[in-house]
């Protein structure tokens, strides 16, 4: 059944608490408890001082924006930094997460298990990850261009944080969405398109994996539930398209 973007996000939560679906997200779930865990303890361990030298770098003229500043420079650091591990933490589960939107999209087409074993988990894990080398390419630039905005002086700690969070939210439903499509073989730049044509889902799928993301705790459970969602996603709004 067709949905809202929001939706799908949220679908992920019972597809991955599915039996004969648990079993595919303990080892993307174990990847992003380990990596994001352990840069959650460090980012909360000097961010107030981060955040204190950053309003160094604020005008006197402008000192009356401390209050205003200080909770969207927590957002931005805590929105960065949750994307750049959770973008190492997708590398490094790239091909688990491909197995486990196998598995969603049988489940939901109805097709019996192919009980695909670790070698053909090892024999597509070169592809995968030229794929993922392939979206971090595409993100990179424009995220760098971003972050040298959120250094500038008042204009960065005000357009930033907003400039970035819609980047995210493009960002997180490619990395997601891109799993099912690239299990079918569909180009890069046709899953682009295909998520272009549909920005409204697109984006508000992005959103919710944004939010959820830079959530402690929360973003510890969110890239299996995450491609569960952008499984079903494809299933429902993209397959019948690339038949």
């Amino acid at each position: 059944m067709k949905q809202s973007g929001v939706g799908y996000f949220f679908q992920g939560f019972s597809i991955a608490m599915t039996p004969g679906i648990r079993r595919f997200v303990i080892f993307p779930l174990l990847a992003n408890i380990l990596l994001l865990g352990g840069a959650m303890f460090y980012l909360f361990s000097n961010l107030n001082d981060w955040i204190t030298g950053w309003m160094g770098y604020v005008p006197d003229w402008l000192s009356w924006l401390s209050y205003l500043l200080w909770p969207i420079l927590t957002i931005t650091i805590l929105g960065t930094f949750s994307y750049f591990f959770s973008t190492i933490a997708n590398f490094i589960a790239a091909p688990f997460n491909g197995l486990l939107a196998e598995k969603v999209e049988e489940k939901l087409c109805g097709k019996p298990d192919t009980s695909s074993g670790v070698l053909d988990l090892l024999k597509d894990t070169p592809r995968i990850l030229a794929r993922e080398w392939q979206k971090l390419m595409y993100f990179a630039p424009k995220a760098i261009g971003l972050f040298v905005l959120l250094l500038i002086p008042a204009l960065g700690q005000t357009v930033g944080p907003v400039l970035w969070f819609v980047f995210s939210s493009w960002v997180l439903a490619i990395q997601y969405c891109d799993y099912p499509f690239d299990n079918h073989k569909v180009p890069f730049r046709l899953m682009r398109d295909d998520l272009k044509q549909n920005q409204s889902k697109a984006y508000g799928f992005g959103a919710m994996v944004a939010i959820f993301t830079a959530v402690p705790i929360l973003n510890l459970i969110v890239m299996p539930v995450a491609v569960c969602g952008a499984t079903a996603m494809w299933v429902n709004e993209f397959k019948l398209n690339h038949k």
